[in-house]
């Protein structure tokens, strides 16, 4: 019989070099995602901290001006803001919306970008065509974050203006409020060491008078608790500055502080977990897309 009756049809051998291809393509998108994965497992490692403690209402530093009560409505009406937890949860969400968005709307450009000869040409590449889908990756997350920080609350921003100095705390827009309000010198404190706190950096030896005032009100008032402090912002005010808690009211908040540890704990382990594993699914996938890639490759090479 002749040899040719032997031979691979030429059609089947283009057919599995197509399904190659389309493999090697799949795997290299599962490669994307799983890096992706990876790279936010990375940052929540980071970050989970701050989220978890959120959760509980605690901050491991002062994130948001807390005005008592027991001032006047003039300033009062800045804590009309959301709390740092949901402030913290806004933040994740915006995060998982901008790398949904960002990593699926950048296959969209591409796809769109190729009906134009100019680019239909030069994404036959793939390297080509992944430069272009990193690039529309990176225009839509950035307009995504404009978008983001478009949205502030503006109340927020009230607050930064009021408790933003350069140098001295003085220079505050709230501490020159506070000099001639009739407040009680712990209510002064309270909102002066928030204030040096929130600067950035963190001015703690301008906090440091203020929050031994607050150490001292405590010790010798009864009717401390009637200045309307919040236990957790004054926990925080004596973790960011003494690394530990030193007076009751910031104790109350123990209970609170130990969930949070073990939780976190957890969360990390659980961070860890998933970048181990996506860390070796990516590299499993970009390996055998390679493969795949390599083989069709041969294959085309062989043919013609």
């Amino acid at each position: 019989m002749p040899l040719d009756d032997y031979a691979v049809p030429t059609e089947h051998i283009n057919s599995g070099v197509l399904a190659l291809k389309k493999r090697q393509r799949n795997l290299m998108l599962l490669g994307i995602t799983s890096s992706t994965v990876f790279i936010a497992s990375i940052i929540a490692f980071f970050v989970q901290q701050d989220f978890v403690y959120g959760f509980f209402g605690l901050t491991t530093q002062v994130e948001q001006l807390h005005i008592p009560l027991t001032v006047d409505a003039n300033l009062a009406i800045l804590e009309q803001q959301p709390d740092y937890f949901l402030g913290l949860l806004s933040w994740f969400g915006w995060l998982f919306l901008k790398l949904l968005l960002s990593f699926i709307g950048a296959f969209f450009v591409v796809h769109f970008l190729k009906k134009i000869r100019f680019f239909y040409v030069r994404f036959q590449s793939f390297i080509l065509k992944f430069v272009g889908w990193l690039i529309a990756f990176i225009v839509l997350w950035s307009g995504l974050t404009y978008l983001q920080y478009d949205l502030k609350n503006d109340d927020y921003d009230a607050q930064q203006k009021i408790a933003y100095y350069d140098k001295h705390l003085a220079e505050s827009e709230l501490a020159r409020y506070l000099a001639d309000a009739p407040l009680d010198t712990p209510v002064k404190s309270y909102l002066l060491a928030q204030t040096a706190l929130l600067h950035q950096p963190p001015d703690k030896a301008a906090a440091i008078p203020h929050v031994l005032n607050l150490v001292k009100a405590e010790q010798q008032n009864p009717d401390f608790i009637q200045y309307g402090f919040k236990p957790e912002q004054l926990w925080s005010m004596q973790q960011q500055v003494y690394g530990k808690t030193l007076t009751p009211m910031a104790e109350s908040v123990n209970k609170q502080v130990v969930q949070a540890e073990r939780l976190s704990q957890f969360v990390q382990i659980l961070v860890i977990a998933v970048a181990i594993v996506s860390a070796i699914f990516s590299l499993i996938f970009f390996v055998l897309a390679q493969s795949f890639k390599k083989r069709a490759l041969r294959i085309e090479q062989r043919i013609f």
